[in-house]
């Protein structure tokens, strides 16, 4: 069974077990947070695809850890008039592992 959810903008496409980074959520190491945002839902069934959303279909996320992704750096300059810019930017996000996929 897998299920693919929405969450900050992104697509992901999970399964029990799984763990995934997500955009960072303000809540606690430790705690379950459900996401209802479900787009897909594949089951013994078959798959139900929602518009845009799948009715009464959940999918529960335990909180693993909080952290910053690897640095990118940004660069700019103008050929011949002396001007650089150098800057670095590191993503926050939080590590969930996926606990159960639910459908109502």
């Amino acid at each position: 069974m897998y299920a693919i959810i929405e969450n900050g903008g992104k697509q992901y496409k999970v399964a029990e077990g799984d763990t995934i980074q997500i955009e960072k959520l303000s809540v606690e190491e430790g705690s379950v947070v459900t996401d209802s945002k479900v787009l897909l839902v594949s089951d013994d069934n078959g798959l139900k695809v929602g518009q845009p959303y799948v009715d009464g279909a959940t999918v529960s996320l335990k909180v693993v850890a909080h952290g910053k992704g690897d640095k990118v750096l940004v660069y700019k300059f103008k050929a011949k008039k002396n001007y650089r810019r150098k800057q670095g930017h590191r993503q926050p996000y939080t590590e969930v592992t996926v606990e159960g996929i639910s459908l109502s």
